[in-house]
Order: C-alpha cells, then sequence, then structure tokens
C-alpha cells in the first residue's frame, strides 16, 4: 500500500515516514500544499495524510481536487480539534481525521482500517490537461471539442486515466477491457491505443498517452525514461 505524507512540520513529517516505513507501508513525504497536490494527483497512492495548515494552498483547498480524483483514501491530520473543523473536514469528503497530539498505534489502526473497506468510490469525471471524460454520460472532450469514441475506446480511456501517472502493462490492459488474456500474438491493444491516440492525441499539441518500453502504456506525463513517447 502506497500513502502519501502532507506535513509541514519537519519533526512531525519524517516522524511519519518513518514510522508508517516501518509499519510496512511505502511512504512519500510533501512539504507543501502545493507540491503535495501535484504529488497526490500524479501519483497511485491509496491513502493521503493530510494537514490543514500548509505553505502554498491549506488542506481544505486540496481536499475538494482530491475528492475529484476520488481513488484514494483521506486521513486529516492537524492540530485543528475544534467540532466545526471536524465537520468541515468530512463534509468535504475525508475519510477520517485525526487530532495532533495524537497517539501513532491510533493512527496506524485507523490507516488500516480505511485500507480494508476497499477503494474509494470512483470520481463521476476526470480532467486531465485540457480532456474532460464523464463516466456516467460516457462523454469524452478534450479542449471543448467532443470527441467521438466506440465503447472499447471509451473503455480503454477511462482506464488510462484514472490509473494516470502509471505503466500498465498490455496484459493488464487485455483483460480490464477485453476482459481476455493477452496472447504475445495479439496485437488488440496496440492496435486499440493507435485508434485512440488518432482521437485524443493527433489533433493536439501535447500527448497525453505514451508509450512504456517493454511494458505497455501509461497516460499524462511522459514517462521519466520515455523511449519515443507517443510514438
Amino acid at each position: 500500500m502506497k500513502i502519501l505524507v502532507i506535513e509541514d512540520d519537519p519533526k512531525t513529517g519524517d516522524y511519519l515516514k518513518k514510522g508508517l516505513r516501518e509499519s510496512g507501508y511505502s511512504v512519500d513525504l510533501s512539504r507543501t500544499g502545493t507540491d503535495g497536490l501535484q504529488m497526490a494527483l500524479g501519483g497511485a497512492y491509496d491513502l493521503v495524510v493530510l494537514d490543514v495548515s500548509l505553505p502554498g494552498i491549506d488542506g481544505w483547498q486540496i481536499m475538494p481536487a482530491l475528492r475529484e480524483k476520488g481513488d484514494m483514501r483521506v486521513l486529516f491530520l492537524t492540530a485543528r480539534d475544534q467540532l466545526s473543523d471536524r465537520i468541515r473536514g468530512l463534509e468535504l469528503g475525508a475519510d477520517d481525521y485525526l487530532v495532533k497530539p495524537f497517539s501513532f498505534t491510533e493512527l496506524v489502526l485507523r490507516i488500516r482500517t480505511l485500507l480494508r473497506r476497499g477503494p474509494a468510490r470512483e470520481a463521476d469525471v476526470y480532467e486531465v490537461a485540457g480532456l474532460r471524460l464523464d463516466v456516467l454520460r460516457r462523454k469524452v472532450t478534450r479542449e471543448g471539442a467532443e470527441i467521438a469514441l466506440t465503447n472499447k475506446e471509451f473503455l480503454l480511456l477511462h482506464l488510462l486515466v484514472k490509473r494516470q501517472g502509471e505503466a500498465l502493462p498490455r496484459t493488464l490492459i487485455a483483460s480490464e477491457v477485453w476482459n481476455m488474456n493477452f496472447d504475445s500474438d495479439t496485437n488488440v491493444v496496440d492496435v486499440a491505443v493507435k485508434r485512440l491516440r488518432a482521437k485524443v492525441d493527433k489533433p493536439f499539441a501535447r500527448p497525453l498517452i505514451h508509450t512504456v518500453r517493454n511494458v505497455g502504456y501509461s497516460f499524462g506525463d511522459p514517462p521519466s525514461d520515455p523511449p519515443g513517447s507517443g510514438e
């Protein structure tokens, strides 16, 4: 399980990072609200531990963007201990709210409870770099222009968008979109991605679908070592 801690206090942040890693989690740490939001939206985190008072943008401002992404749990960990603060945090969509000073044991127990609940409710709408995917209306636009997709193309794009930033193997894509075991002699995934690119990427300046060498495909920013991304 992967956790992002957004905490500006150096001592608390380092303590959380070390303690959660020792508890068996993969942990990243951000010390500002601006960087934390960027990391949360760009990474595949299962849970975010979020402070309220942060440099840049605060936790209250970060929370709506995290809920729009929709695929991660959020636990507020903050010194804001008024009842009105707790209510505000939960109304904004947080899954839990823990007040500082806190028991680390209690924090870990709460995290385990949240992660046992299964995935958070999926977002109804995704927006990335001018592309907007409306799950309920099954409508896709980019820079305001509507993009007509077949059913499989929509399912493929939906998978790529909701797992943005991840390198998705062809086997996973074939299983999720076509409900089939991937045969290395079958190029159904590559053909479908090529057709999707022609609609989603080719008419626009910035490519969003990238090839990950020897793996499959990713969506969003290019891979750190892109082998001719977008080709």
